[in-house]
């Protein structure tokens, strides 16, 4: 290894110590994302910053000891904010700076930023070693939200899992931001076949005001839900981060989505996944025209054999009801879990709870 990588294999051994992990791989694919994302200075100062928001101040009295100024730490903090490699925030008037997993996190951060060959090492990098460690976490970092179509008076859907509700009522901006996987997808000349739409995802608050401070496109409360209105028309499944004060909303799909993709994969995605709902059939009803087959993106639903009618497995399903608005003869509905899975309050306590059951 030549000696000028060392400082990444560090910052690689460091992250891979935090909430979710950053694990190394045979090909060194995780280096050179760590390159694009950190010059060796920012990458020798990251060692000192952990997922626990720290002033520049107090990652300074850790840091001092390298010789290295107050001014040059603001200044590297800053810096590294601006391309998404670590995660910023104001509290008790003060900017604070964390680690923020490579996903969700870095890379919706980054993806405005990303050179193309970000994009393949990202790709590579979920299938060498990343999307195991994505996969693997006892809590998730993501949750599904039924469409609005979907529900029905009767479900008593609580706040964070309405998604008008949150976007109405959040305090902050808003900022829409281009989906990394369908961009990612585009560049690597495999188009996503769901939706040729880019700007899906969004992000609130803390995110949203850095992100639009650093160049990202701020819309209104009314713009937002005309954006949720197309991406459920497309069906793309609503994935807001884990917490119940939300960053970011993701639109995903089963064929270009790196989430998705992880989970479709495993034989029973539904148990690691946080969700509220479930489809059910009513067999009664059911004509066996397979639009909902179509639609699911997690290959939950399929067409019996003999009967000629949809079946639900849930060991698949994560209720985001996309099955349930598109379904012409109305035999799908969504019934809600007996014991309902309230998300933790904020994003720090997510990682407390991902760092503690690692």
């Amino acid at each position: 290894m030549e000696k000028a990588d060392s400082i990444y294999t560090d910052l690689q051994k460091h992250l891979d110590k935090q909430a979710v992990g950053f694990p190394a791989t045979r090909s060194g694919v995780e280096i050179r994302i760590l390159k694009e994302l950190f010059t060796p200075e920012q990458a020798k100062l990251a060692l000192y910053i952990n997922y626990k928001p720290q002033s520049a101040q107090e990652i300074y009295n850790q840091a001092k000891g390298s010789g290295i100024s107050l001014k040059k730490v603001k200044d590297l903090l800053a810096a590294m904010e601006s391309t998404g490699a670590i995660g910023g925030m104001e509290k008790d008037r003060k900017d604070h700076y964390y680690t923020m997993p490579l996903l969700v996190g870095i890379v919706e951060q980054h993806a405005s930023k990303a050179t193309p060959q970000f994009f393949m090492d990202f790709n590579h990098y979920m299938a060498e070693g990343y999307g195991r460690a994505f996969a693997s976490t006892k809590v998730s970092q993501m949750r599904t939200v039924p469409i609005e179509q979907s529900l029905k008076v009767e479900h008593h859907v609580a706040t964070y899992d309405e998604i008008r509700e949150i976007i109405k009522t959040t305090p902050g901006p808003i900022a829409i931001n281009p989906c990394m996987c369908r961009e990612g997808a585009k560049r690597r000349g495999q188009p996503c076949h769901v939706t040729t739409r880019t700007e899906t995802c969004m992000s609130f608050g803390d995110w949203a005001q850095r992100g639009i401070n650093a160049g990202n496109k701020e819309i209104s409360r009314e713009e937002a839900l005309e954006i949720m209105r197309k991406n459920e028309e497309d069906g793309l499944v609503l994935q807001p981060t884990n917490y119940q004060k939300i960053d970011f909303i993701c639109s995903c799909c089963g064929d270009c989505c790196g989430v998705m993709r992880i989970q479709k994969a495993l034989p029973k995605p539904a148990i690691n996944w946080s969700h509220n709902f479930f489809a059910a059939i009513d067999t009664d009803i059911c004509s066996g025209c397979g639009v909902c087959v179509e639609r699911c993106q997690m290959n939950a639903i399929k067409l019996d054999e003999q009967s000629g009618l949809s079946t639900v497995n849930l060991d698949r399903c994560i209720g985001c009801g996309n099955c349930v608005a598109s379904c012409p003869s109305e035999a799908l509905k969504l019934v809600k879990k007996e014991k309902e899975i309230a998300p933790p309050e904020d994003r720090t306590g997510l990682y407390k709870l991902l760092a503690e059951r690692k």
